[in-house]
């Protein structure tokens, strides 16, 4: 799809209409996730000396090499919301013939957690998929980031990063897909989103740590060369604005970005594979991955 089409469906499908609409769908809440399955994975493996420093790797039965996800998981980045809950979806991508690194980190309240220590475990996760290829036989080739909300907006954050420093011997990822991303800080901020937990992430407001701010937000530092795919619940109250936000930042500065309106979603339908909108979050990451 061209940019100028990409750009037109933006502005098209997120735009909100007066017409009359069908009744909404029962949407899952948090609540739902204590409810989630549990499953183990193949292989569990620190990347760092912290007990939280931690992936959960995933394959496809087969040989290999497989394409990989690196994924995120979302909670506000806060502890009381772990890697329990991403765990079905990170567990339904191999029955597609897809790998995922699924990283833990460190977030708020946890010994070392929020700045800059939620940045350095991500960066430092992701960059240790590359201790991994040649072991369990991945793809280096076909290699996305994904996140959920929080996990979202560190995904974007390593892609960005990835962008900007071009570190020697990490993977550059082919995408990145944004699950209800949530990447600008100062937005959120503003609107006191889940309990200000994005003032609680950087140690204050934006007046207070400009620089900090300027580092972990993607407001401002968008990736332009890596294709993204953000998918945002149309019934997504609470994270929905700062997805548009962000894309119709992104699609304004020329970045690669396609936007999946989820008609069927709220925050949480995108992360269980049983719901209506996981064909949706599968696309797009075959898509992204270039895979059938």
């Amino acid at each position: 799809m061209s940019r100028t089409l990409l750009v037109v469906a933006l502005m098209t499908t997120l735009t909100l209409t007066a017409t009359a609409e069908p009744a909404p769908p029962e949407i899952m809440t948090a609540a739902a996730l204590a409810d989630f399955p549990n499953p183990e994975a193949d292989h569990v493996i620190a990347y760092g000396d912290d007990p939280l420093q931690f992936g959960e790797l995933r394959l496809p039965e087969g040989k290999g090499p497989f394409p990989v996800i690196v994924y995120l998981h979302g909670g506000c980045w806060m502890s009381e919301y772990d890697i329990t809950h991403s765990r079905v979806l990170t567990d339904a991508f191999p029955r597609a013939g897809i790998a995922t690194w699924s990283l833990e980190y460190r977030r708020i309240g946890d010994p070392g957690g929020a700045w800059p220590g939620t940045f350095d475990d991500a960066e430092a996760g992701y960059a240790y998929l590359s201790e991994l290829v040649e072991t369990y036989n991945l793809d280096p080739g076909r290699v996305i980031i994904a996140g959920h909300s929080a996990g979202g907006h560190l995904a974007l954050w390593i892609a960005q990063r990835i962008e900007e420093q071009e570190p020697a011997g990490v993977i550059r990822p082919r995408g990145v897909l944004g699950l209800a991303p949530a990447p600008d800080l100062e937005f959120l901020y503003e609107h006191e989103t889940c309990g200000q937990a994005a003032g609680q992430l950087m140690g204050g407001s934006p007046e207070q740590f400009p620089d900090r701010y300027a580092y972990g937000s993607i407001a401002n530092r968008i990736p332009r060369s890596t294709p993204q795919i953000a998918v945002i619940g149309k019934y997504d109250e609470m994270w929905r604005p700062v997805g548009v936000r962000y894309a119709r930042a992104a699609a304004e500065q020329g970045a690669p970005i396609e936007v999946i309106d989820a008609a069927e979603s709220g925050h949480f339908e995108m992360v269980y594979p049983e719901s209506s909108t996981w064909p949706l979050v599968l696309d797009a990451a075959r898509r992204l991955l270039a895979t059938d």
